[in-house]
């Protein structure tokens, strides 16, 4: 048992400690200045009281009496199971799944039941309480959201002539941006385009210091779980007033952009506006109009609206290829759910050109908003990704030397040099690996007042500006905007940076937490789509080594779990950090990260989120014969 943890009572009452002196059975009266032993559990019960768990009830018979406990809810929570006195157990049920904190074992509150294990959406609000995400809005928010009324005409540009449309996915919850274009007709600008970008405009309704501002500010971000979204504001603005439907009135912060034929900006100029979406598209839609399939819907806005959005993408997907944006191939799968929220499959998102052209439109306005407030001296909250550590590029080079991969001798890398790499393994069996380890050397992605640039974008100047109702950072930076341009209120209170520090780091932070929270409740989805299966083989690549065993991936749905080193056959195996890889030396067999195996899923426990696969006794040989290290390995993919 650890002795630092929650739990820990203390030493026994005949422990003896040169530090306190005798034992506490010595009669011996308190000499002044010498300080008291207290039990760990007393001085931490606040500390420990704070501490919310998510547990799981379950009951069980004691010298014939029904006894109730807890046990944690998370292979990472460390807490240990939790005996319930009799009059706990009331109203609970085997299976419940409740938040409870501990001060000591023998004192549990339960602050509330979530529901039963099977119930719909308990994934993700188990996850929403293990990571504390605000989920709750009080009744004075929502009040507030809901008086809001769409501003009218005054001091507003008039836009709802463009044929703006929203391009999202399916299972899109929010609609806060609208794209249009047209071919430029200035001669000066040959080939070039006129491109507009409307954003709803959350500045209007949501008012510094107000209670939607306060609960936005606490939340940072909206949360997105398989089955729900906990959003950053009410339903009466985030589906609402601030979500651009298709056929009414909308206010909107828009930013019209004049693109050259090689996707340089060479104007911009925000605007205060009333619009109405002209349609509500999706990316498989537009897709298919560019492959030339039309729907009732595309068929009348290709000529006038899709074609030209899909001009102006080429134009700046030309500037993207020349400042060599960092081009990593990254897969995100997605769970199918039925009616009653099981998963039915696992797919991999598609990445078609309809993805990349709303990108590529969006990463624009974003750079105009940067540049704007940065030319009118006002701060900007940016968002920031710093070059890459060299000590990472050092082992990763050394990695790849091993693949026979050649890397550029630089003393700083650039984007391009490693879309070098990226591309000499390109329809190679290794190239997902190669991605994947780019992807571990790049630094995290920022908000700061202080900007630095973004190295994975190539760019000099970036913030957020295209989702202010999802990001809290996208709604300071339309403050700022509204401010430094003089269009009206909603703006900052001053230029002073200062304040928007902390915002930037709060943010940063929330964001990370919800990612969190999002992937854990993703890895519970995935794990309970995998217990019918248990027993059944798979085959898998190594995605991460250490010296306790393999983490693997299974192809196809992308489920993760750990293949302990104990069940490996016919060596002990001995971690090489350097090479990523298990080695036996008697055997000379290697597992090495990017292998391919045949696994058997011997554990899927969507509860604390553990999956366990043992390796097969045959391993998977794949198809191809080479790989850049041709040595033979015994028993092993060659790689």
């Amino acid at each position: 048992m650890k002795k630092d943890g929650p739990f820990f009572k203390g030493p026994k009452k005949n422990l003896k400690s040169k530090e306190f002196g005798k034992s506490s059975k010595s009669k011996r009266p308190e000499v002044a200045g010498k300080q008291r032993f207290t039990p760990r559990n007393e001085i931490n019960r606040t500390e420990a009281e704070s501490a919310h768990h998510v547990g799981i009830f379950h009951q069980t018979l004691k010298a014939g009496n029904k006894v109730g406990f807890l046990s944690p809810c998370h292979r990472k929570d460390y807490s240990s199971e939790i005996m319930l006195e009799s009059e706990k157990c009331e109203g609970l049920e085997e299976g419940d799944v409740v938040v409870y904190s501990v001060s000591n074992r023998y004192f549990v509150k339960i602050h509330q039941r979530l529901g039963h294990i099977s119930s719909p959406k308990i994934f993700s609000l188990m996850a929403i309480h293990s990571h504390h995400i605000p989920h709750e809005f009080s009744n004075e928010t929502v009040a507030l959201a809901e008086k809001m009324t769409a501003p009218t005409l005054e001091n507003r540009r008039d836009l709802r002539t463009f044929d703006l449309v929203t391009i999202d996915g399916e299972d899109a919850r929010d609609f806060d941006d609208a794209v249009w274009a047209e071919a430029d007709q200035d001669p000066r600008n040959p080939n070039g385009w006129r491109v507009l970008v409307a954003i709803a405009d959350v500045s209007s309704y949501v008012k510094s210091g107000d209670a939607l501002d306060t609960e936005a500010y606490k939340r940072g971000n909206s949360v997105y779980f398989p089955d729900m979204v906990v959003p950053m504001l009410p339903e009466a603005l985030s589906n609402e007033l601030c979500s651009l439907k298709p056929n009414v009135d909308r206010a909107c912060l828009a930013v019209e952009m004049i693109i050259s034929e090689h996707g340089k900006i060479k104007s911009q100029y925000f605007k205060r506006g009333l619009m109405k979406s002209r349609a509500r598209l999706t990316y498989n839609q537009v897709q298919k109009a560019i492959d030339g399939e039309f729907d009732k819907t595309t068929e009348p806005l290709w000529s006038t609206v899709i074609q030209p959005l899909y001009g102006a993408y080429k134009s700046l997907l030309k500037a993207r290829e020349k400042r060599g944006t960092l081009e990593l191939n990254v897969v995100e799968n997605r769970v199918v759910l039925d009616n009653d929220g099981n998963v039915t499959s696992v797919e991999a998102r598609p990445r078609h050109e309809s993805h990349q052209l709303i990108e590529e439109l969006m990463i624009a306005a974003n750079v105009a908003a940067a540049k704007t407030l940065k030319a009118k001296g006002w701060p900007c909250v940016y968002r920031i990704h710093d070059v890459p550590d060299m000590a990472r590029i050092e082992n990763l080079k050394k990695f790849l030397k091993s693949f026979k991969i050649n890397t550029p001798k630089a003393k700083k890398y650039t984007g391009s040099q490693f879309n070098e790499i990226i591309g000499q393994t390109l329809e190679t069996p290794y190239s997902k690996l190669v991605n994947d380890l780019i992807l571990r050397c790049q630094s995290q992605a920022r908000y700061a007042v202080k900007n630095i640039g973004h190295f994975g974008l190539s760019l000099v100047d970036y913030c957020h500006f295209t989702s202010p109702i999802r990001r809290y950072a996208d709604l300071v930076v339309h403050r700022a905007l509204v401010a430094a341009l003089d269009l009206g209120e909603g703006g900052l209170d001053s230029p002073d940076p200062t304040p928007l520090e902390a915002a930037c780091d709060h943010t940063s932070s929330t964001e990370r937490q919800a990612a969190v929270a999002e992937r854990e409740a993703m890895d519970r989805f995935m794990t309970a789509y995998l217990v019918p299966h248990i027993g059944e083989e798979f085959t898998a690549s190594i995605v991460g080594v250490t010296g306790m065993g393999l983490f693997v991936s299974v192809v196809g749905s992308g489920a993760q779990g750990f293949l302990p080193k104990s069940s490996l056959y016919g060596d002990s195996y001995v971690y090489d950090a350097e090479k990523h890889r298990l080695f036996g030396y008697r055997t000379k067999t290697a597992y090495q990260l990017g292998d391919i195996l045949k696994v058997t899923l011997n554990r899927a426990d969507p509860i604390t989120c553990n999956t366990i696969f043992h390796l097969s006794r045959e391993k998977f040989e794949p198809k191809y014969k080479k790989g850049p290290n041709k040595k033979k390995r015994n028993d092993s993919v060659p790689f």
